[in-house]
């Protein structure tokens, strides 16, 4: 007896009708493994960026508004790279001596460009007077920097006390209520912030010529000295 047939058409147990082939698409598996490789390498980037750092400087002890940063006061330290963030980096701490603190700096912070602000030292024939302001005497606000004028506002008899001419930063000759035309604040207030707020007295160091600063102390000695601020520069 011959083998039974199985399946359509007599075909035998063991045979299999032909299958048609799994189409194969080459391109979508290679873009798939495009895909998986820039996600690979978007990671890596974030981590490296994550890991730039930057070398900085840290203050290591208080600096008073309006006075120099010493060398003895900074230390190196490596922070995170941060395009908005302008450290000043411990490669141009040889700069430091050109400026001053804007600002009270604490102990433990890290160095950025705005807290500082240019020297504003005595140069030759300059002096430094100080100032001992009350509430109503100076702008609020007043800070390191900035540029003021000097009025005496005391009694006319007062006003016509002698002193010098001040020519060189204007200042007014005798019974002129004008003190000096302009002078740079060195530093102002002994606070926190370094920032002269109002509600009570305020001492301020100004740097004037020489030839001002007779006129000027004797109005300070009186307490008749209001500031004013003006234009950094003449228009």
């Amino acid at each position: 007896m011959g083998p039974r047939s199985g399946g359509p058409g007599g075909t035998s147990a063991g045979e299999r009708l032909p299958v048609t082939p799994r189409e194969r698409k080459p391109a979508l598996a290679a873009l798939a493994v495009l895909l998986i490789l820039a996600g690979a390498l978007g990671s890596t980037l974030l981590v490296l960026r994550a890991g730039e750092r930057v070398e900085a400087i840290k203050v290591t002890q208080r600096v008073p508004a309006g006075e120099p940063v010493p060398e003895s006061a900074i230390a190196s330290v490596m922070v995170a790279k941060d395009s908005d963030v302008p450290y000043v980096e411990w490669s141009q701490r040889g700069l430091l001596g050109t400026y001053r603190a804007a600002t009270d700096l604490v102990e433990d912070s890290v160095l950025v460009g705005p807290m500082l602000t240019e020297q504003q030292g005595p140069k030759e024939h300059q002096v430094v007077v100080g100032l001992s302001l009350k509430s109503g005497q100076y702008p609020d606000g007043l800070r390191a920097g900035d540029t003021v004028a000097a009025y005496r506002a005391g009694t006319d008899g007062a006003r016509s006390s002698s002193g010098g001419s001040g020519a060189d930063d204007g200042g007014a000759g005798d019974g002129d209520p004008l003190l000096v035309d302009r002078a740079k604040v060195q530093r102002a207030g002994a606070g926190s912030d370094g920032d002269g707020v109002g509600g009570g007295d305020l001492p301020v160091s100004l740097v004037v010529e020489q030839t001002s600063a007779p006129r000027l102390t004797q109005a300070a000695a009186a307490g008749e000295v209001t500031l004013v601020l003006v234009p950094a520069h003449r228009g």
